[in-house]
């Protein structure tokens, strides 16, 4: 559980909760590789970004949700720490097994803040429909709104839905250094274009 920031009477909270696993996987698949520093997200740009959605007298509430693989902890220490500095809370839970996701944990904590009764905003970073699409229309109905940030590309669940906003996250300023490749049989130019590989040809004698 995060660390509350005290709410005055009549203050309002904004928060956000980042589905970690399904962003590395959405951008990896989007950039056909693993990201370099050029192309991983910016954290305070994201956190900017948040306290102005928040206002002046509102609070800001970021939070990071990961699983953690047995023998990646020297891996996984620096970006945790980075996160942490930058002002973000990070719930980390071991991946001991396929079904050791963190969806069922993300929705825990917003119910948590709900059940507070001083949220007023909930921004979802992720593009897992399956998860995420039900629970979130249903905060809307009760009177809270909801974002969904992530990549066009992948978080099609918020932008069919007639409740939920959905905002690109290279649409968001400074979050990355570079613009994405993106590069997509839905963004072709008119002369037509490249699509690099995902991976080298000679991966196919590499043994499975």
């Amino acid at each position: 559980m995060t660390e509350v920031e005290v709410a005055s009477p009549g203050s309002r909270r904004v928060l956000l909760v980042w589905d970690a696993p399904n962003m590395d996987m959405s951008l990896g698949s989007l950039l056909g590789a693993r990201p370099t520093a050029a192309f991983r997200p910016r954290f305070d740009a994201v956190g900017r970004w948040l306290l102005e959605m928040a206002g002046d007298d509102g609070i800001a509430e970021a939070c990071v949700f990961t699983n953690v693989v047995p023998g990646s902890t020297e891996v996984v220490r620096p970006w945790v720490e980075a996160l942490r500095n930058v002002g973000f809370a990070v719930f980390a839970k071991p991946k001991m097994t396929e079904d050791s996701d963190i969806d069922s944990d993300m929705l825990e904590h917003i119910e948590t803040r709900r059940k507070e009764g001083d949220l007023t905003a909930v921004v979802v970073a992720s593009g897992d429909g399956r998860a995420f699409r039900s629970p979130l229309e249903s905060l809307v109905h009760a009177g809270i709104s909801v974002t969904v940030i992530g990549f066009r590309e992948y978080a099609l669940f918020a932008q069919a839905s007639d409740l939920l906003v959905f905002r690109d996250l290279e649409d968001i300023e400074g979050v990355f250094r570079e613009p994405l490749p993106r590069m997509t049989l839905d963004s072709l130019p008119d002369e037509g274009a490249w699509l690099p590989p995902f991976r080298s040809l000679r991966s196919l004698l590499e043994k499975r």
